[in-house]
């Protein structure tokens, strides 16, 4: 991302002072169906829809209250949770949640892994729970690049 002075800071860095992160193992899985209506559900409650969800590719944004600023802008809306995700995975029209963080502010305001994760599922009446788990392969029992002998 390009700051205001000119310099680029990664979009995502270490976690800050009171913010955490986890990553869902195995991830949580949305099949076809569950997915197309979280997206519709999601995009229906947009901050610029006066929601409190901003959703891009990737990544899933919880705030506090919907965006105030001048000309559609964050304003005075904190940042609670986010959401990573990947679309299409494990198979196409499906979305894999692997990763959710909590801000500090979110943190302050009682918010953890499994309520901003719980917020974007409740739309389609779903807790992170209750997901589908994307089914872990076993390593192979031997390292095919290794030869014996």
């Amino acid at each position: 991302m390009l700051g205001m002075d000119g310099t680029i800071t990664p979009m995502s860095g270490p976690p800050t002072s009171g913010e955490s992160t986890r990553v869902i193992r195995p991830a949580a899985v949305l099949r076809e169906q569950e997915a197309a209506r979280i997206q519709a559900a999601l995009e229906a409650h947009d901050v610029s829809r006066g929601g409190v969800w901003n959703v891009g590719p990737g990544l899933w944004q919880r705030y506090d209250k919907p965006w105030d600023g001048v000309a559609g802008m964050v304003g005075a809306s904190r940042l609670m949770g986010t959401v990573g995700v990947i679309y299409g995975s494990p198979s196409r029209h499906e979305i894999t949640i692997y990763r959710v963080t909590v801000t500090a502010e979110g943190t302050s305001q009682g918010w953890t892994v499994e309520t901003v994760c719980d917020d974007a599922l409740g739309f389609i009446g779903m807790t992170l729970d209750e997901c589908p788990r994307a089914e872990l392969k076993a390593p192979p029992t031997r390292d095919p690049f290794h030869r014996s002998g």
